[in-house]
């Protein structure tokens, strides 16, 4: 079974992103094939990052606390969605701390995006992440999904619209991550040993 995290990277008050999180759960838990968990970065109190170093080259880095449960979840996934907002034509910070807090448990990993935000529906925050995930030696996968105007896209009750749920084929983009995840692991497994 394939072990696959979805972040929700915005821990704003009143976001809508929680909306656009539970949708990727939903759709996530239909593939038979993954095992699927869910990571709100609002439930993890992560330190501004303050390391000496690059926990790249730490045996010990001292994490604490929230830090280390974190951690452990990060470790144990074989694949990523990151679910997030564009904001001023990037990504939000407390997600850009929250990856620079680890590094080896990143490291060969595939990770694809379900953004969302204003005309762009969140496409420039998703290409300068890409950047960051190579550095960090993941492995960033061709499909994502975009939701544009996401306020219009959240009917009366709260939800995404069913229209909107069905223009992403997010299902497809879920069986490329499968591939992916399960196609690196043991050479991730074996390499890391």
């Amino acid at each position: 079974m394939t072990n696959i995290k979805i972040i929700l990277g915005s821990t704003r008050d009143n976001r809508v992103g929680d909306k656009v999180f539970n949708f990727v759960m939903e759709e996530a838990s239909k593939n038979p094939n993954i095992n699927v968990e869910g990571i709100d970065l609002k439930n993890y109190n992560i330190p501004f990052f303050n390391l000496e170093m690059n926990p790249a080259y730490m045996d010990n880095p001292g994490y604490s606390g929230d830090q280390v449960k974190l951690l452990k979840k990060i470790d144990e996934a074989d694949g990523f969605i990151f679910v997030m907002p564009e904001y001023n034509h990037s990504y939000p910070g407390v997600l850009k701390n929250m990856i620079d807090t680890f590094y080896n448990e990143w490291r060969l990993k595939p990770v694809t995006f379900v953004s969302y935000g204003g005309i762009s529906g969140g496409t420039r925050a998703v290409e300068q992440l890409r950047l960051v995930l190579i550095e960090l030696q993941m492995v960033p996968i061709r499909s994502s999904v975009h939701i544009p105007f996401i306020s219009a896209q959240i009917n009366d009750n709260g939800f995404l619209k069913k229209e909107t749920k069905e223009a992403t084929h997010i299902d497809k983009t879920i069986e490329e991550l499968e591939w992916w995840a399960k196609t690196l692991k043991e050479p991730r497994t074996n390499k890391l040993k």
